[in-house]
């Protein structure tokens, strides 16, 4: 065997070696509890659905996969905290809208949102619907649109920078309207008032407003998703009813630290995609008012990178600033 050859043969050796080392401990892990860190208190949507990955997933990997809230600072401190944790895919972030958002209301983040964690999966989106009280004049968003136009309307949120915050300041650049946003710490208190027409509308989570509208409570005009929802296939999309480019849903994704292995990465994907693919797992997450997507880490990248310029300009042309 020549010179080069040999040397070509032990780098091949060498190479094949590595791949056999990498898959062995991609095999061998975890080997110790998993946590999923999640930016919201306990009974929320988010919790929910990391509850019920953790338990699909302490299935596949033996160890216990279990959930730990760390709130606070719209999900900045739980951020922080896997942004710094070991990259040995132990420690899971699941993040949510205020990931790609929070840079522009916190300029001194101790993190890089997207350039300190390895995007995992994008787990599930959870559309948003534009409710008005029955007394409302409005039959339809360009009737509700008409009627913010001859008279100043109020529109309620979770919060400044919160999702359903920021589907109606989008609502309002697409639509040439102005409305006042009356922020609530809770659904509860937001529907004593919009169902008695205290609040002219909302732009809220399918989950909670749905079940008022069937119930003859409150009026659905659009949903935010690109296409109707299998829940709902009623109700138009913002594009149907004539407002172009009003797409907004909240979501859920796995990101771990930016340094953890690939073959880790690998692994935690392809075993959320496993949980995710079982018929019981979806119904459960369908029935929280999630859309199941299921993303590679690629396109998860893709979409925090493009709802980060998309929010970023929102904010910017409406000049929004947290209180806090």
């Amino acid at each position: 065997m020549s010179h080069m050859r040999r040397r070509e043969f032990i780098t091949l050796l060498t190479g094949a070696a590595a791949l056999s080392a990498r898959r062995a401990r991609a095999d061998a892990w975890p080997g110790r509890v998993v946590r999923i860190i999640c930016p919201v208190a306990a009974g929320g949507g988010i919790d929910a659905t990391a509850r019920i990955l953790a338990a699909g997933l302490s299935d596949i990997w033996g160890p216990q996969v279990v959930v730990e809230s760390k709130t606070g600072a719209s999900g900045n401190i739980a951020a922080e905290y896997v942004a710094h944790s070991p990259p040995d895919g132990t420690t899971i972030y699941i993040a949510t809208f205020p990931h790609v958002v929070n840079r522009f209301f916190y300029p001194t983040l101790a993190y890089d949102p997207l350039a300190d964690f390895a995007p995992v999966i994008l787990i599930a989106l959870y559309p948003l619907v534009m409710v008005v009280p029955n007394s409302s004049p409005a039959y339809t968003v360009a009737e509700f649109i008409a009627y913010a136009k001859s008279k100043h309307l109020t529109y309620a949120s979770s919060g400044v920078g919160t999702s359903l915050h920021l589907a109606a300041e989008l609502f309002k650049r697409k639509t040439g309207i102005d409305m006042t946003n009356v922020s609530y710490r809770g659904a509860g208190l937001v529907f004593q008032d919009i169902i008695p027409g205290r609040i002219d509308v909302m732009i809220n989570f399918t989950s909670s407003s749905l079940p008022l509208v069937r119930q003859g409570q409150l009026r659905a005009l659009a949903v935010t998703t690109a296409r109707r929802l299998a829940a709902a296939p009623e109700i138009p999309t913002m594009a149907e009813a004539g407002v172009e480019g009003v797409e907004v849903s909240s979501w859920a994704g796995f990101l771990v630290p930016a340094k953890t292995p690939p073959e880790i990465v690998r692994k935690i994907h392809d075993d959320t995609v496993g949980v995710l693919a079982q018929p019981s797992v979806r119904l459960k997450l369908e029935q929280n008012g999630a859309v199941v997507v299921g993303s590679t880490p690629q396109e998860l990248l893709s979409f925090m990178s493009a709802e980060t310029e998309k929010w970023g300009q929102v904010i910017a042309a409406a000049n929004i600033r947290r209180a806090d």
